[in-house]
């Protein structure tokens, strides 16, 4: 589809803005499960978060680090189930994180589970619901590029998907702008936060292109080498929907990755499921102190920006 220019940073907000009202309407008619339920269901428990994570493989230590307002397991919540892969607890929390009032997703429902698209974006259009401003996601993934060794974290600069379908697929069908702009889906500020936190922690990072898959099974090494010639650098069965589906909604999105295996291919033994799960708990403390300190820059940012407004 031709575009005739690159769209302004105001078009885009405008955009995005009408994007998340024309979603909220269909909520109401039920032309795609309710986000409202979001509000109907915790109240007023959630009000002036800015800020939700989606704690994928590798993440789930970061619970060590918070205080706990109030908790639910995901199978309490309307329409949903407990997840089933190994590593994801399956509850949604409210917390303050290094001093900021934030949404936790802990674990997420994978589109190979069966799971439908609404059950598996559902974090992303519960914290546009209730107001939250960024959502930043977390997940394992296999390296490709030479450089993403396992215990390497990778920043998301863009993605490639090739989980064979979209979460926008039939969602925006009232007239509403369904064809979305994704060139700056990853929201640059927030990379840069990403890149500071790395560095102030000591943390191995470089950013990257991740490539989305449907899974279950891992893929072949020929697959691996269609990928890197497309310019994929790491390799993963998440995070792309749930970018997409927040993007179309106007929350700012960040992603990271955490290297936990070589994709197939490129290691001399067979892919595993419990090496995934080893690796990402040999980089769960790296995992925890990178992701509380780009709290604490986000923290800090909007406080200081808050203090400018106030002059």
């Amino acid at each position: 589809m031709a575009q005739s220019g690159a769209r302004s940073d105001r078009e885009m907000a405008a955009m995005n803005a009408e994007n998340r009202r024309t979603w909220e309407k269909q909520a109401v008619s039920g032309a795609i499960a309710p986000a409202a339920e979001a509000k109907k269901f915790l109240g007023g428990a959630a009000r002036g978060r800015r800020l939700a994570v989606v704690l994928g493989s590798g993440f789930g230590s970061l619970l060590q680090s918070v205080k706990v307002e109030r908790s639910w397991p995901y199978e309490a919540l309307p329409g949903l189930r407990a997840p089933g892969a190994p590593g994801h607890t399956g509850r949604l929390l409210l917390a303050a994180l290094e001093g900021e009032p934030a949404i936790l997703f802990a674990g997420r429902l994978h589109y190979y589970e069966g799971c439908s698209w609404e059950q598996v974006v559902f974090p992303a259009r519960w914290a546009a619901a209730l107001g939250v401003e960024v959502l930043l996601l977390t997940c394992a993934a296999g390296g490709i590029h030479p450089e993403l060794r396992p215990g390497v974290f990778m920043g998301l600069r863009d993605h490639i998907n090739l989980m064979g379908d979209n979460p926008l697929r039939g969602a925006l069908v009232g007239g509403g702008p369904c064809f979305l702009d994704l060139s700056r889906l990853y929201d640059a500020e927030l990379r840069r936060k990403l890149r500071r936190a790395a560095e102030i922690e000591r943390i191995p990072y470089r950013e990257g292109v991740y490539a989305a898959v449907a899974g279950p099974a891992y893929e072949t090494p020929a697959e691996i080498l269609a990928f890197r010639a497309l310019g994929a650098d790491a390799v993963g069965m998440s995070v792309v929907p749930e970018a997409i589906t927040a993007r179309a909604l106007g929350l700012r999105v960040a992603a990271v990755a955490c290297v936990t295996n070589p994709a197939a291919g490129l290691a001399p033994g067979p892919l595993s499921h419990e090496e995934v799960l080893a690796a990402g708990r040999r980089a769960a403390e790296g995992a925890r102190r990178f992701v509380r300190r780009f709290v604490r820059l986000f923290r800090e940012d909007a406080a200081a920006q808050g203090s400018e407004s106030n002059q």
